[in-house]
């Protein structure tokens, strides 16, 4: 008998080898219309084997002669292509034209203990929410339009899922609304005067979630919610060409003056930091704690199975003196891997590839018991920091955001930085995960895709896990002899009263290894009108005309301080914006697409302070500052934009 099971074995064994040495590398483009299609996910029917479209609309994946590929994108008709004899495959995809009448459709979310019903919506063309099914990993539905469902490799269309209970039965996933997703109400920064209001101070952000959620909802052909947009989020997504420093500061500093594109008869300032990009022999060695979150509500397809892919682009960059521990958290929180070598990648990996989801979220308990991990080993000059994967829906014990803020202020005493990274769509909390980013020594990320986690957690690795200066604060003082008002584009929730400047007890941003920062202020020169702002009259106590001075020639000061990253004192640094502004058209590439963006953002934040708000006019500034783009973000920026009327 025992010789019959190993014989069995064997053959099994040997199916499997030959199975696998009949794979092929496939390789090819995925386009529409227009061009490349980015994003695309790519199935070898029948199998988890899988790959998605890069920037250039390019794919790789291992299959074999007979098998079929899958292509599925939102909005477009999945297509099926069987593999031959060639090894190119190239497809290009087509949109779907079906408008949507009237639609019921009865969703389920499964969890690993039971299936419950949890919705029953009638959309219309006229309603103004817009609805997602993810049935197996794969979107379904538009604002005014279905554009059908795939299930099991088997296209249905809306009649399908009307009239056929088998259908119904297999959308496991859910239908979730787009208005329960959670965002932090911003009150758009108006002109203040320089007279009334001497100094604009704030801190810097070097988070860039807001941008990739955006992109999500266009992608996704959604209206984007107003408070989802921070501007400067926006433009800290890209980066620049700022020079290395080359003194003993962590950061160099530019500035530049311009005409303001959105408004004939104001000014823009850019301030820039580049921060020193550290050889990774150089780099201390980290201890990071993986704190993930496995509730029900992290069972869909782009929740926790993309933080498991996320995570493994992490754990590629780590070398041997590095190490991995790793706390999930449900309707309680545990560890499931102690801090483990990063020589052991594999071991991490299989923790990794093990994690189910189910229950209810106990975020604050899963917050402590990191913390206390990321303490247990933390290592003294190194970089110690809590990972938090996670869509923000916290219900169990402190949940509230005011609750997520007291618990994180305490826990950045400790000397553990903290990074989050956001997940998924329909309920997710945007502004629990910003306030915990903002208050905890942390940065923050939205990851929509394997393509952005990529980015942030592999290309940009050393810049988002390792801190070459904490508490980094800007402030800034204008001249009023030249200036009559300003207003600083973004940074609502980053603002600092005057005197926080040299406080060292307030917190601010942190700043990693070759990250650049970009702050602009619109400025109302002195005798310009403007129906933005309106100078004070008859004030007795106020000077209201600008006098001579010996610094005539300048337009602003600007002060930077800093902390190193394990230190409690900041230094500052000094630096002076001189009263010459260029033509936008003779401004830097850098100039003209950093306020392409910020013109971009203010138009979907329908922003009271811009007068001309024409796509074409924004796309063609962007389109100008295409340089230095060999990642392809900027030219996706302006695709992006071709989406949006």
């Amino acid at each position: 008998m025992k010789s019959v099971k190993l014989i069995s074995l064997a053959i099994a064994m040997l199916f499997c080898v030959v199975t696998v040495a009949q794979q092929k590398t496939i390789t090819g483009v995925v386009s529409e219309k227009s061009g490349p299609l980015p994003g695309v996910n790519v199935v070898v029917k029948g199998t988890t084997r899988n790959a998605q479209t890069n920037l250039d609309g390019k794919y790789t994946l291992q299959a074999s002669k007979g098998e079929t590929l899958v292509f599925n994108f939102i909005g477009f008709q999945t297509t099926e292509v069987k593999v031959g004899d060639s090894n190119v495959i190239n497809v290009k995809m087509k949109e779907y034209s079906m408008k949507l009448e009237e639609v019921v459709v009865e969703g389920y979310r499964s969890t690993t203990k039971r299936k419950s019903a949890v919705a029953c919506s009638t959309v219309t063309q006229t309603e103004s929410r817009a609805y997602f099914a993810n049935v197996n990993g794969i979107k379904v539905g538009k604002k005014d339009k279905m554009v059908g469902v795939t299930i099991q490799g088997q296209d249905f269309t809306i009649d399908d899922v009307k009239t056929k209970p088998n259908v119904v039965d297999s959308i496991k996933s859910g239908l979730y609304n787009v208005n329960d997703e959670d965002y932090g109400m911003l009150i758009e920064n108006a002109f203040e005067s320089p007279k009334t209001a001497p100094l604009s101070t704030f801190s810097i952000d070097v988070d860039n979630a807001s941008y990739t959620n955006i992109r999500r909802f266009i992608n996704a052909g959604q209206k984007v919610p107003k408070d989802a947009v921070r501007v400067e989020e926006m433009v800290n997504f890209f980066k620049y060409q700022y020079p290395q420093p080359k003194d003993e500061h962590p950061f160099s500093i530019n500035t530049e003056y311009s005409d303001c594109p959105w408004n004939k008869d104001t000014k823009l300032v850019r301030i820039g930091l580049q921060g020193k990009i550290l050889p990774t022999e150089n780099l201390p060695a980290s201890n990071l704690v993986f704190l993930i979150d496995v509730s029900g509500s992290m069972g869909q397809p782009n929740k926790l199975p993309l933080v498991v892919e996320s995570l493994k682009v992490l754990v590629n960059q780590l070398r041997d003196e590095d190490k991995i521990s790793i706390v999930v958290y449900a309707g309680a929180a545990g560890l499931v891997l102690p801090s483990t070598p990063g020589s052991q990648k594999q071991t991490i990996i299989d923790a990794l590839e093990r994690l189910q989801s189910g229950g209810s979220t106990a975020g604050g308990a899963g917050i402590q018991l990191a913390y206390k991990t990321a303490t247990d080993n933390f290592i003294k000059g190194g970089n110690n920091r809590v990972i938090l994967a996670t869509d923000g829906d916290f219900n169990v014990g402190a949940s509230s955001d005011s609750d997520m803020q007291t618990l994180i202020e305490d826990k950045r005493k400790s000397g553990v930085f903290l990074t989050c990274l956001g997940y998924g769509m329909g309920n997710y909390k945007d502004s629990k995960m910003e306030t915990l980013a903002d208050k905890g020594n942390g940065n923050y990320a939205y990851i929509d895709n394997i393509q952005e986690a990529n980015r942030f957690l592999g290309k940009e690795f050393k810049g988002s896990m390792f801190a070459i200066a904490k508490d980094v604060k800007i402030q800034i003082e204008f001249n009023p002899a030249h200036v009559a008002s300003y207003r600083l584009i973004g940074y609502e929730n980053r603002k600092l009263n005057p005197e926080d400047f040299q406080n060292d007890a307030i917190d601010a941003g942190e700043l990693g290894s070759g990250h650049t920062v970009t702050a602009l202020y619109e400025i109302i020169p002195v005798g310009v009108k403007s129906k933005f702002y309106n100078e004070p009259t008859n004030l007795k106590y106020t000077e209201t005309k600008p006098t001579a001075t010996k610094f005539n020639d300048e337009l602003a000061t600007v002060k930077f301080r800093y902390k190193k990253p394990d230190g409690d004192n900041s230094i500052e640094m000094v630096r002076v914006i001189e009263d010459n502004a260029n033509a936008i058209a003779d401004s830097s590439n850098d100039l003209k697409f950093s306020s392409a963006v910020a013109w971009f953002g203010l138009k979907l934040r329908d922003s009271k302070f811009v007068s001309n708000k024409s796509m074409s006019d924004i796309k063609k500034l962007a389109k100008e500052g295409l340089a230095y783009d060999d990642q392809g973000y900027r030219a996706e920026f302006i695709r992006l934009m071709e989406a949006v009327n």
